[in-house]
């Protein structure tokens, strides 16, 4: 059996030996190991030291003991003020899509999930709009549409807590859903509610950015995947790309290829925090690519 182990705390003598010993004693082969030094002038600790961020793929023997392997790491959290998790490679994480009029992120994301290669359990997907529902529910997903205003958000956003809880999702993605969650549901689920912006952030905010682009003359044109914060398309980047562009695109060419770049920027985001690989650090993160 495969596992993952993600780790992060304060840079400090015998980490990595002391957790290595203590792998090593249950019999566990590293099969892949990523790390990250982050010193303190950079690190983003309030305490004022290095960061230090680590991740690690293990072969865990057959027939081991999980309670005391969990104990040795939970000792080792505590020895070294660590936040640390172990989990199967081959968990899939329990998601929730929200999606509005544009499905192409939807659609993409639930043909990667059929054909296994993004490790995702779709547990509902929740929409202002009733466009997809008839490609939702053929799958046997769970379609709920809840259209949002002004006076019901506060009620939608409390149906949208209750379908976390009832599902026991862990990732909340917003495949272009075009609506802003509030303050308290951002901070609630921060570090679980990921979204995909249809630009190369920070350029061209706001409505039609690929026309306000285009009236720029722009050369390259991009999006960005970043987890949601109550601060409008300003927390913590995933992952980004870009295409280039010349003066004979039009705006629908640019909105074309403008979703194309979206649907795999935001489902390389999708499998990099599925796999353990993103690690925030304030507003910024530490990713470890394969």
């Amino acid at each position: 059996m495969s596992m993952i182990l993600k780790m992060t705390c304060p840079d400090q003598p015998g980490v990595v030996a002391d957790l290595s010993a203590r792998l090593l004693a249950f019999g566990c082969n590293i099969l892949e190991s990523n790390q990250f030094f982050q010193p303190a002038s950079n690190s983003k600790r309030e305490d004022g030291l290095g960061s230090f961020f680590m991740r690690v793929l293990l072969a865990v023997p057959e027939g081991l003991d999980m309670a005391k392997l969990q104990e040795s790491i939970d000792a080792f959290a505590v020895k070294f003020e660590a936040d640390i998790s172990l989990r199967p490679i081959e968990r899939f994480v329990p998601t929730i899509l929200m999606v509005s009029k544009f499905d192409h992120c939807l659609q993409d994301i639930l043909y990667r999930v059929q054909k296994g290669s993004l490790p995702l359990d779709i547990k509902a997907v929740v929409s202002n709009h009733a466009d997809s529902r008839n490609n939702v529910e053929r799958l046997g997903i769970p379609f709920y549409l809840w259209p949002v205003s002004k006076e019901n958000k506060g009620e939608q956003e409390a149906k949208l807590n209750e379908l976390v809880e009832r599902t026991g999702a862990e990732l909340i993605v917003l495949a272009r859903y075009m609506q802003i969650l509030s303050d308290n549901l951002s901070r609630k689920h921060f570090g679980r509610i990921i979204n995909i912006h249809h630009s190369f952030l920070p350029a061209f905010k706001g409505a039609k950015p690929y026309h306000r682009a285009w009236e720029r003359g722009v050369k390259l044109i991009g999006a960005t995947a970043h987890y949601v914060t109550p601060d409008l398309d300003e927390g913590p980047i995933i992952e980004q790309d870009t295409e280039r562009v010349n003066h004979a695109f039009d705006p629908e060419e640019l909105v074309r290829r403008g979703r194309d770049i979206e649907a795999r920027v935001l489902s390389r985001a999708l499998r990099l925090h599925a796999e353990g690989r993103v690690f925030i650090d304030g507003n910024r993160t530490v990713v470890f690519h394969k």
